[in-house]
């Protein structure tokens, strides 16, 4: 066996894997180092694949217990098997993984299972799994190790009472009360499934507002709906501690700007308050790689560090933290290695929660259009007056379109809405291609769909909207 490489991909997360893929596609003799015993990632494992099955699952009971009823279908008996659930889950997992597998012996892209340390120029130390060591030489080394679950001061995160999104993925029982540390996608979602499966909800968040970030008035009509949901929020408030007792949790709480505090008693509390690069152990300070203000990994436009030879892609460097971003990344690297232009256009990232009704976003929101200084015209299109959404009961939410108020350029769509993640491509393909509203607003779409909205939208940019 070989330890003479191209390229050697450190993670085979999302960022990871497809670098490695797409590098060996384009020629190159790639291994790729992953501490799991299983590819894809944090993703795949713990992240974004199981959690989406705990969503589906979820969404397929409260669908069961309620909304059926008002269709007319009476579901009796329906209970909830958990640890089936789980397998469900767990089944999905396996299959995905196993697929980043097959497609890595597709390309000869070699997987080296153990933990990864730069030792030098163009050399990775790896202690493998099965025990003992490996070094690969490389000409160039990609860093695509992800991030972690940010802790939170003073608590000890144990994965049976305190959990962070890991352990929140595999709990033993539905609680009677969870608290959700951080009103951000994470929580929101994984609060969601809980939620559905009869769990109370307490989200305590920092700020003044949940999902921050998001376009303002798209994070305030979404608070509305989950407070239907069952959802209790206490924004502008602060965790100062959780104790553990024999019946539970007390969590300690108090105004973020300071005030009485409280305690609030839950069996369960889900620390979700971000995520931070995965740095530790990469031998990056002895490399002489440098690092930004936040601990990520510093790099130019085309992904390269201060370092010859060493690149980095994903979570580890600046930019949002998402699955897509890094996978972009990861072809774009891959094609520049090769001798080609792999570019990224950062304006043009979407963003879902998926919740239901999901959110999903991609461009400025109207609160960086302000900022900015740039004159912009807002249309917007609510899903109760969409025939598809209204006829089957899920007019919750609304498209909003931005555009430039000069050109008509699509600055941003933000949407609301049931299956909002899907919607949203088409505006991200809007987009790339630099359309006006008008454009969306002249392209023919399917009657009844949900995507009719987002026309409708761009209708309303010059207050033409058909159905309102």
């Amino acid at each position: 066996m070989s330890d003479q490489f191209d390229l050697v991909v450190i993670g085979a997360g999302p960022g990871g894997y497809v670098c490695a893929i797409r590098a060996a596609q384009l020629g190159l003799k790639v291994a790729c180092v992953e501490k799991r015993t299983t590819l894809g990632g944090t993703c795949l494992n713990i992240g974004c694949i199981p959690s989406k099955a705990l969503l589906h699952a979820s969404e397929m009971y409260a669908e069961a217990t309620g909304h059926m009823a008002d269709l007319g279908i009476t579901a009796k008996d329906v209970t909830i098997d958990l640890k089936k659930m789980m397998s469900f889950k767990d089944e999905g997992v396996d299959g995905n993984t196993k697929g980043i597998e097959f497609l890595f012996k597709k390309n000869k892209v070699e997987p080296v299972y153990g933990t990864a340390k730069i030792a030098g120029a163009g050399k990775v130390e790896v202690a493998l799994n099965e025990g003992g060591t490996r070094t690969l030489e490389a000409k160039n080394i990609v860093i695509a190790t992800g991030s972690d679950v940010m802790p939170l001061p003073g608590v000890e995160i144990d994965e049976k009472r305190i959990v962070s999104s890991t352990g929140a993925l595999s709990l033993p029982e539905v609680p009677k009360h969870l608290l959700v540390v951080g009103a951000g996608v994470i929580g929101l979602e994984l609060g969601s499934v809980w939620a559905r499966l009869g769990a109370k909800v307490t989200v305590v968040e920092f700020l003044d507002r949940i999902i921050p970030g998001t376009d303002a008035e798209v994070a305030k009509q979404f608070q509305r709906v989950l407070k239907k949901q069952g959802f209790d929020f206490k924004l502008g408030t602060k965790v100062t501690g959780i104790e553990k007792t024999k019946s539970g949790l007390k969590v300690s709480v108090e105004p973020a700007k300071g005030g009485d505090g409280d305690v609030i008693e839950a069996d369960y509390a889900l620390v979700a308050i971000g995520r931070r690069p995965y740095t530790e152990g990469l031998g990056l300070a002895e490399a002489g790689v440098e690092m930004d203000e936040r601990g990520r990994v510093a790099t130019d436009a085309h992904f390269k560090t201060n370092v010859d030879g060493i690149y980095a892609i994903g979570d580890a460097i600046a930019g949002p933290m998402l699955a897509h971003k890094a996978e972009d990344e990861g072809v774009a690297i891959a094609e520049i290695l090769a001798g080609q232009s792999g570019h990224v256009n950062y304006d043009v990232i979407p963003g879902v929660i998926y919740t239901a009704p999901e959110v999903a976003t991609v461009g400025k929101t109207e609160e960086e259009l302000k900022e900015a200084g740039i004159d912009y015209t807002v249309g917007k299109f609510p899903f109760s007056a969409n025939g598809r959404a209204k006829v089957n009961k899920q007019a919750d939410g609304f498209v909003k379109v931005l555009a430039d108020s000069r050109t008509d350029r699509v600055l941003g769509v933000h949407i609301l809405g049931m299956d909002a993640g899907n919607m949203i491509a088409e505006a991200a393909v809007a987009m790339e291609f630099g359309a006006s509203a008008e454009d969306i607003a002249r392209t023919c779409h399917a009657h009844p769909t949900l995507s009719e909205a987002v026309k409708e939208a761009a209708l309303a940019v010059d207050k033409r909207a058909l159905h309102m």
